[in-house]
């Protein structure tokens, strides 16, 4: 976990929402991520999506299936992956997940929407065996303050990539004549 929170400083950094994770194989980090929705101008760009890249690379690298790898694998991160991420998760046959703190607005492994336990039909039987993907095993509240207070210190400043909000008009002119 403490390697999650490195790249969760990594993000904040760079101003990103401070969010990290690592993906532990054998006692061993295989693949990590950290947000760069704001570096990439691509909202899916979550931690755990950067983690998938990696993981898909290491497959490759050697030359044994992402669905073995993951079957065997845990993801820390240092809050509860969005529904998005839960889900894609679960696609790539991850089945436990740590987690810091809850993510009230988006969380998809029980805040907001159960994605890491609902029952998934998939279509290819051949990988898994079933057409049912398996679930998310989840551990939650894992060094919870510090994930709370590595959010709260993004949230103190400002997002430099955000929109710059626009002056309202109004609708009438004052002096307006019938």
């Amino acid at each position: 976990m403490e390697c999650a929170f490195d790249m969760a400083q990594h993000a904040l950094e760079c101003g990103e929402v401070p969010v990290g994770c690592v993906v532990v194989h054998g006692g061993e980090i295989i693949a990590r991520g950290c947000n760069e929705v704001n570096k990439t101008l691509n909202a899916t760009r979550h931690a755990e999506m950067v983690a998938i890249d990696e993981l898909v690379d290491y497959s490759k690298e050697q030359k044994d299936s992402l669905t073995s790898i993951c079957s065997r694998s845990t993801i820390y991160v240092t809050v509860e992956p969005c529904v998005m991420c839960a889900y894609a998760l679960r696609l790539v046959g991850l089945c436990r997940v740590v987690y810091g703190c809850s993510n009230e607005r988006f969380g998809g492994c029980g805040s907001v929407l159960d994605a890491h336990s609902r029952e998934l039909k998939y279509s290819c039987s051949a990988v898994y065996g079933t057409n049912i993907l398996p679930a998310l095993q989840c551990s939650a509240g894992v060094m919870k303050e510090r994930a709370v207070s590595t959010l709260q210190k993004f949230y103190e400043g400002e997002n430099p990539t955000a929109p710059k909000p626009k002056s309202k008009k109004k609708r009438y002119p004052k002096n307006r004549t019938a």
